[in-house]
C-alpha cells in the first residue's frame, strides 16, 4: 500500500468513527498521516493512538467550511508526498424542512460536502496526477440515492458526490490515480449516537466503522463506487423506478429511528 498510496495520507474528518478507523488501518499499513478535524479532543486522542504504532502524524484543527481551507491544509502538507486523500468530513450539519429552514444553514451543508471536498480533491488530485500514482477516497451515503424529508439538501449533495466521483474516476484512471466513492449506510459512529438515532431497530443493517474502512481500502482500486456494509441491493433498489412507495417507506423508517420528542 505504501508504494501505491504512500508515504503520506490525508484524512479529512479523521478524529473519530469511520475517520479514526481509516487512520488506524493506514497506520497499520505503515502510512504517515495528516489528520484534519474540528474537535481538538478526539483529534488529539486518535493522533496519539496511531502515532504509537510507529508512524509520523500531523494534526490540523480546522473547520472545513472556513474561508480557503486549502491554505490551512497546505501549511501542514506542503513538502509531503501525499499519496492518498480520504475525505470523510461530509456530515449532515443541518436537518430541516427546506422552505422553513435557514438558507445559510443549508449553505453550510453544501460548503462542507461539495465546496470543501472539491477544493481538497483539486489540490491533492493534481499532485497525484503529476506523480502518476495515488488514491482519492470520498465517503458518501445511501442518502444520496433518494430524496428525503428534513435532509433534502444532504441527500442532494451526497448524490452530487457520487456522480462527481464517477467522472473523476474516468479522468484519473489513465494517470494511475484510483478514485472511489465509498457509500455508507447506517454506521455505528459517535455522530450517529449524538443524533440520537435508534440503531437497535429489528432488521436494521448497522455497520461498524472498522468494517467499512476495511472495505473502502480493500476496494479502492475497484472504483468508481463501492457500497459498503452489504447495502448494494438497497442502493440498486433506491436508484430504480417507480420511487413513490420507496420514498414513503424510507421516510417512515427514518421516523422510527429518530428519538421521540421529549
Amino acid at each position: 500500500m505504501i508504494d501505491r498510496y504512500g508515504p503520506w495520507a490525508v484524512i479529512a474528518g479523521g478524529s473519530e468513527g469511520v475517520g479514526a478507523a481509516f487512520a488506524h488501518r493506514l497506520a497499520d499499513a505503515g502510512l504517515n498521516l495528516v489528520l484534519i478535524a474540528r474537535k481538538p479532543g478526539p483529534l488529539a486522542e486518535t493522533a496519539a493512538a496511531v502515532r504509537a504504532k510507529g508512524v509520523e502524524v500531523r494534526t490540523l484543527e480546522l473547520d472545513l467550511v472556513a474561508p480557503d481551507p486549502v491554505k490551512a491544509v497546505r501549511e501542514v502538507t506542503d513538502g509531503l508526498e501525499v499519496g492518498l486523500l480520504v475525505f470523510n468530513a461530509g456530515a449532515n450539519s443541518y436537518g430541516h424542512e427546506f422552505v422553513t429552514g435557514g438558507l445559510d444553514r443549508f449553505q453550510g451543508v453544501i460548503d462542507l460536502n461539495i465546496t470543501a471536498q472539491l477544493a481538497l480533491t483539486h489540490h491533492f488530485g493534481a499532485l497525484m496526477k503529476e506523480r502518476g500514482r495515488g488514491g482519492i477516497l470520498l465517503v458518501g451515503s445511501l442518502a444520496g440515492y433518494m430524496g428525503q424529508p428534513q435532509i433534502s439538501i444532504y441527500s442532494a449533495v451526497k448524490a452530487f458526490g457520487r456522480v462527481f466521483a464517477e467522472g473523476l474516476w474516468l479522468e484519473m484512471r489513465e494517470h494511475g490515480v484510483d478514485v472511489l466513492e465509498l457509500v455508507l449506510g447506517v454506521t455505528r459512529t459517535p455522530a450517529m449516537e449524538r443524533a440520537g438515532l435508534n440503531m437497535d431497530m429489528p432488521g436494521l443493517n448497522v455497520a461498524e466503522p472498522d468494517d467499512v474502512a476495511r472495505e473502502g481500502l480493500e476496494h479502492l482500486a475497484d472504483g468508481p463506487v463501492w457500497v459498503a456494509g452489504g447495502n448494494y441491493d438497497l442502493a440498486r433498489k433506491r436508484a430504480g423506478f417507480p420511487r413513490e412507495k420507496l420514498v414513503a417507506g424510507a421516510h417512515a423508517a427514518m421516523k422510527r429511528m429518530l428519538p421521540k420528542p421529549s
